[in-house]
């Protein structure tokens, strides 16, 4: 027995003395026995306290290092100070441009690189809370500068911020108008405007329009992008146009003569429902050529046109004038050119006219656009007195720049 192993046995009592009485073999042997089992279950303990103290070391190392790893993370990453919102109303005057199709993260990120907003989550979030906020519209605007991000998305809202980039082409205009509207609200000079008019291959002008841009230039407002020039905005003229023509399943052959008659509908009629007939009284006019009208539309939009007058109705004189080739009361078959840019739905019309057998019409009421059909002669003279009936209380109507009537 070793002396560390005698200490044990005192430490619990077990000496030779505790059990005198007992044969000297029989105590040795018990005692050997005790003295195994107390070693044992001592070295277990100390096994258990050594493995317990060594966990806990590792466990106080792991967390100082994460401490320390959280820390220098910190430190490396300092809190952020970056403002997302300015305080507004915003300072110097910018333009952007916002593309078709735009997501409120999308503007939000056009708005941030010009500086117009401070974030993008900033404007996101003034952007989910306006209720008008989908109605934001694909173009060019005016704004500012550091603008709150609630500025931000009003200003988007306000057609005044998009005005000064807009260009406006009502149905029906000529040529001649479409040219003073590009100078006077697009700004470009007329040497420009003149010189993209007459570069067909430029524009994209197909070949059947002979050169001419008239009924080319179609009608709807576009969007005038920074450094646009003149000849940009009149090609987007031709190329919406052409598309218009295609989605009827006009062949290119045809492109011309369905502008127009496209054209005569627009402007002998300011009420789309009675485009398709307008379209079957041309069709049946152009076709009667042995008949009542003898081939001869008889239009007073193209004698006007021929004048250069927009609206009213022409004079007897007027209409026997054979020097004017678009005097189709003298002339057979269409006039030599579209009279004005004609909407997508009078070229559908032109294209898809409704049944019937209408050869004339008139609009007796130039306010409303009434318009009543005939198939006779006599039937269409009936209407005709309707006409001169509302002309007797509304001369000015009549004779000054309103839109072109009939068809007698």
């Amino acid at each position: 027995m070793t002396d560390h192993d005698q200490d044990l046995l005192d430490a619990v009592g077990l000496t030779d003395e505790s059990s005198s009485t007992a044969p000297d073999g029989a105590r040795r042997r018990r005692s050997d026995r005790r003295t195994e089992r107390v070693i044992r279950k001592r070295r277990r303990r100390r096994q258990a306290i050594i493995t317990t103290l060594v966990l806990a070391v590792l466990a106080g190392g792991v967390l100082l290092i994460g401490r320390e790893a959280v820390t220098e993370i910190r430190a490396a990453k300092p809190a952020s100070t970056a403002v997302t919102d300015y305080p507004g109303p915003g300072e110097a005057e910018v333009i952007i441009t916002i593309p078709e199709g735009s997501t409120g993260i999308q503007i939000g990120e056009i708005l941030q690189q010009n500086d117009v907003v401070a974030s993008v989550e900033g404007f996101v979030k003034a952007f989910d809370a306006n209720a008008h906020s989908g109605s934001i519209q694909p173009g060019t605007y005016t704004l500012r500068t550091k603008m709150s991000a609630a500025q931000a998305v009003a200003g988007l809202l306000d057609p005044a911020s998009k005005s000064d980039h807009t260009l406006t082409i009502p149905e029906g205009f000529t040529k001649a108008q479409v040219r003073e509207r590009l100078k006077t609200v697009g700004h470009f000079t007329e040497a420009d405007i003149d010189a993209a008019f007459a570069d067909a291959q430029g524009i994209g002008l197909p070949a059947t329009a002979n050169g001419d841009v008239e009924g080319w230039l179609a009608p709807r407002t576009y969007d005038l992008q920074e450094n646009a020039t003149a000849k940009d905005v009149i090609s987007t003229m031709v190329s919406t146009t052409v598309k218009h023509l295609q989605e009827t399943g006009t062949s290119e052959a045809d492109y011309q003569s369905i502008l127009i008659k496209a054209s005569i509908i627009e402007r002998e009629t300011n009420r789309a429902e009675y485009y398709q007939q307008v379209a079957r009284v041309i069709e049946n006019r152009l076709a009667d050529t042995a008949g009542e009208t003898k081939g001869l539309l008889q239009m007073d939009s193209t004698v006007l046109y021929g004048l250069g007058r927009s609206g009213g109705i022409p004079s007897e004189a007027e209409t026997k004038d054979s020097n004017n080739p678009y005097n189709t009361y003298a002339h057979t078959g269409l006039p030599p050119t579209p009279i004005g840019s004609p909407s997508k739905e009078a070229i559908a019309a032109a294209k898809h006219p409704a049944e019937g057998s209408w050869l004339y019409f008139v609009t007796v009421d130039l306010t409303t656009g009434e318009t009543l059909f005939a198939s006779t002669a006599a039937e269409h003279e009936t209407n005709v007195q309707k006409l001169k009936t509302y002309c007797d209380t509304h001369q000015e109507q009549c004779t000054g720049p309103a839109n072109p009537t009939s068809a007698p």
